[in-house]
């Protein structure tokens, strides 16, 4: 009877959702690693928290989503680049301790007044953590007078190395030849929404050439994301993960 009720536990658990729900109700995935599991906590839009091995990274940080008084203070904050859905200066304050490292683009770093730049290309070990800055830019979708919405080399897209695993947050971006040079993404966050980012179609576009094991879609407003699952139903050795992030 004992052996049986442990069999049954265990097919439970191996039947349980890869996500769970983390404080204040955020989605949660965990994610294996050569040196410790990987918490992702989905916030919403462009913004996310990793933790790993005691250390916490916030990405683009924002208040709108939460009230970062009941959050967990940041080793590392990474903004993406200057705009108010990404830089909340008010979120970067509460989230600071000794010790934080705040890093951006330059026109982030004006707004924050602290912090150190990263430029596309730059690479960094910061708190035990080598981080790549990567462009981030738009080539199609543009403002009046043909001004992209994110010109290139302004904003930062990043790719952080967790353990065995690289992890690329792509940033307010297009499906730019820099992208598809990036090799052995395990996870990649791409954004879609329109105007400012790509279609499911650019996403799939690059994710066919990045090949992750995992795509999360992000920062995609109302984009129905069942129309990127469906053009990426075939490709063998991709996951789509669809989570909160509007």
């Amino acid at each position: 009877m004992k052996n049986t009720i442990k069999i049954l536990t265990l097919i439970l658990f191996l039947l349980l959702p890869v996500n769970t729900f983390a404080q204040g109700g955020f989605e949660m995935d965990t994610i294996k690693t050569s040196q410790g599991n990987l918490e992702i906590t989905f916030i919403g839009h462009g913004t996310l928290m990793f933790s790993f091995n005691g250390k916490i990274i916030h990405v683009d940080p924002w208040t709108s989503f939460t009230d970062y008084k009941d959050m967990p203070k940041a080793d590392i904050i990474l903004v993406t680049h200057e705009h108010f859905d990404h830089l909340d200066k008010k979120a970067i304050d509460t989230l600071k301790k000794d010790g934080t490292e705040i890093i951006s683009n330059e026109a982030g770093i004006k707004q924050i007044g602290e912090g150190t730049v990263m430029k596309n290309g730059d690479t960094k070990s910061l708190a035990g953590f080598k981080i790549e800055a990567v462009p981030a830019y738009n080539i199609v979708h543009k403002r009046d007078a043909n001004n992209p919405f994110h010109p290139k080399g302004v904003g930062n897209g990043y790719i952080i190395i967790f353990g065995d695993k690289r992890v690329y947050v792509a940033g307010d971006t297009e499906n730019t030849p820099e992208m598809k040079t990036i090799k052995g993404v395990d996870i990649a966050f791409l954004p879609m929404n329109l105007p400012y980012t790509m279609t499911p179609e650019m996403v799939a576009d690059a994710a066919k050439v990045l090949k992750p094991a995992i795509l999360y879609p992000y920062h995609y407003g109302e984009t129905d994301t069942s129309k990127l699952v469906d053009l990426l139903k075939d490709e063998k050795g991709i996951e789509v993960r669809i989570r909160k992030m509007k």
